[in-house]
């Protein structure tokens, strides 16, 4: 019979972290995250996700065995943002037990009800600008930097439990090891016509912090009219640089400005997964040694993010930025990328990723069930 536990002590959310390390051992293309710091996301004190929102984790048990996980929770500004009424659910694992799957969902719709939902949408871990959506299609490669990984069967679980899809998301994936002459040819073109001042992630500190103050700006500037887009608070947007400007490469941070006015940006990250699979999860001095060694091993990238403030699209300043974002890849070696996600009423960037030569290699799945 299976039993759900609310995640309450630290041993709880020890198995809650460890449980996909029993379920994924016979998938080699799982990347298994670092425990260390999945206890800090999961942390009132260093996770500014609960400055606003709060959450719940829950475990499914059979026995003396944990067999599966969920989490319910809310996002406040999600709902400040579109004036609605949305819980949501995020990090479900499980091993292929319908039983289990179940009840997870369930303990899930009913925390939300608790909370005054009229729906839940999800996965979100835990927002729109963490990691999203469950993986339907692409099982057979590792999943980039900040992307997820899934089991098969996962989708049957979400469908058998009224679950429906709200939106499909993207991966584009290319292996070209020169830039497209026809891209190359539009670039130069639009960088004549456009009057911008286009340049890599600075490297002083004073500089680099008014850099990382464009980004923010742009983002929200330039997302704030796409499905879900939720504009990132301070807080959160200086938790995310403080993780990932340590491991990016300036040259493939690149940021467009007209005057004063930053208009447009691109971040592209060498993928750091290759890291994180010969980690194994743990740190220690013994993997920290291969880490180095993978570090400077890696040869593929994400396209993580890139924005156009809204008075600026529709110029071709995206397609520059991917020219110029490719030939910095190509320099450093790195020849195979993902450009994700990208939403799949987003027809602009479909189309720009495949003017790239890309191909959608993944498909991501958002959920949604009202009550």
């Amino acid at each position: 019979m299976v039993q759900i536990k609310r995640v309450e002590t630290a041993r709880d959310l020890r198995e809650f972290i460890k449980l996909p390390f029993t379920l994924y051992q016979s998938d080699r293309n799982w990347v298994p995250p670092l425990i260390s710091e999945q206890k800090k996301f999961f942390s009132n004190k260093h996770n500014p996700f609960f400055l606003h929102s709060e959450a719940q984790l829950f475990l499914a048990r059979e026995g003396n065995a944990t067999i599966g996980r969920i989490s319910a929770h809310t996002y406040t500004r999600h709902n400040l943002e579109y004036k609605d009424n949305i819980g949501f659910f995020g990090f479900f694992e499980c091993a292929d037990n319908p039983e289990a799957a179940r009840a997870l969902f369930a303990a899930a719709e009913e925390w939300n009800r608790s909370q005054g939902k009229n729906a839940m949408r999800g996965p979100f871990n835990f927002t729109i600008n963490d990691e999203a959506g469950l993986l339907i299609d692409g099982f057979d490669t590792p999943p980039m930097l900040m992307m997820t990984h899934a089991l098969p069967y996962y989708q049957k679980l979400y469908e058998q439990n009224g679950l429906a899809k709200a939106m499909d998301l993207f991966a584009f994936y290319s292996d070209r090891a020169d830039v497209p002459e026809r891209l190359e040819r539009i670039s130069d073109a639009l960088m004549k016509r456009n009057n911008l001042d286009i340049h890599p992630l600075s490297r002083g500190k004073k500089q680099q912090r008014r850099d990382l103050e464009m980004i923010h700006q742009v983002y929200n500037e330039a997302w704030q009219y796409n499905w879900g887009s939720v504009p990132f608070t301070d807080e959160e947007f200086e938790h995310l640089a403080d993780e990932l400007v340590p491991l990016a490469d300036p040259e493939l941070v690149l940021i467009a400005q007209n005057g004063d006015r930053p208009v447009a940006f691109s971040l592209t990250m060498p993928n750091y997964n290759e890291v994180l699979k010969v980690m194994g999860g743990r740190v220690n001095p013994w993997t920290l040694l291969k880490a180095l060694r993978a570090k400077w091993r890696i040869t593929t990238s994400r396209v993580i993010t890139m924005g156009v403030v809204r008075e600026y699209q529709n110029r071709g300043i995206d397609t520059i930025l991917n020219y110029l974002s490719f030939q910095a890849g190509i320099r450093k070696n790195l020849y195979h990328s993902e450009f994700s996600w990208v939403l799949e009423s987003n027809v602009m960037m479909v189309r720009l990723a495949e003017m790239l030569g890309a191909r959608i290699y993944k498909t991501y799945r958002i959920y949604e069930k009202p009550f």
